[in-house]
């Protein structure tokens, strides 16, 4: 059973296998919502280890997703092959994409053959624009974009301090090799901000802090904190261990 905390729609589960359960049955009637109004669902997913318990329980036998008008994009990516442990794109296809009838023209993976992030930035910006068919003036509108954050308070891959903070035109950035980071390619706020809804799915003791002060410090020094949807759903979908520092919820 979730608790909600104040007015915000931030949802606290007892347990992972809960939390996963409610992020799929919520994946899946935005999904039907969707094609019911524009004839297609468009969804950009996160990688890393928080999302494969619900990669695992939307690709569950017996699930009512239409696949035939599901496309999936990326949140972001590491050039690295896809069969790199580190890789988003090879765990997505692992956990999710492999066991499910999604035509292969519906998946769309950022390239990671270029040398130069920014070359396959600009390409996946393109990808993006020819789906949506929306001009370099105009921002993609995602139907879900997915979003973790990691213990200093990045999501996707806009970190701390990073000038892609500030961009305002492209829905791509590039992020450059360096301090221990392989180069990477991620979706920019813009584009993030512009989804019809954005939930953040957070667990673990590690992200207690984070999660306080986004929540009720308003610390705007934290990426994930300027993410902000201008009309869209907005949610945050923790396991109470992630939650453990927020203040009781109302009874």
């Amino acid at each position: 059973m979730a608790d909600r905390i104040n007015e915000r729609d931030i949802r606290v589960f007892g347990s992972k296998s809960e939390l996963f359960a409610f992020t799929a049955d919520r994946i899946r009637t935005a999904s039907q919502a969707a094609i019911a109004a524009r004839g297609c669902f468009a969804a950009a997913l996160s990688g890393g280890q928080t999302p494969v318990g619900l990669y695992i329980e939307i690709a569950r036998p017996g699930g009512t997703l239409d696949w035939e008008k599901i496309h999936i994009f990326l949140v972001d990516e590491r050039l690295v092959p896809d069969s790199d442990s580190r890789s988003n794109f090879g765990m997505i296809k692992k956990t999710l994409l492999d066991a499910v009838s999604i035509p292969r023209s519906n998946v769309h993976p950022i390239p990671v053959d270029c040398v130069d992030p920014h070359v396959s930035a600009t390409m996946y910006e393109e990808d993006i624009r020819a789906f949506f068919r929306v001009p370099p003036v105009a921002m993609p509108r995602f139907d879900l974009v997915l979003l973790g954050m990691g213990e200093d308070g990045h999501t996707a891959s806009l970190f701390p301090g990073a000038p892609l903070l500030d961009e305002t035109a492209r829905a791509v950035g590039a992020v450059a090799e360096g301090e221990g980071r392989t180069a990477r390619v991620t979706l920019t706020l813009p584009v993030i901000n512009n989804a019809r809804e954005v939930v953040f799915l957070v667990t673990g003791k590690g992200k207690a802090p984070i999660i306080r002060r986004m929540v009720e410090e308003g610390d705007m020094r934290l990426p994930a904190s300027r993410v902000a949807p201008i009309n869209g759903r907005f949610s945050f979908l923790c396991d109470k261990e992630a939650a453990s520092e927020l203040a009781a919820p109302a009874r």
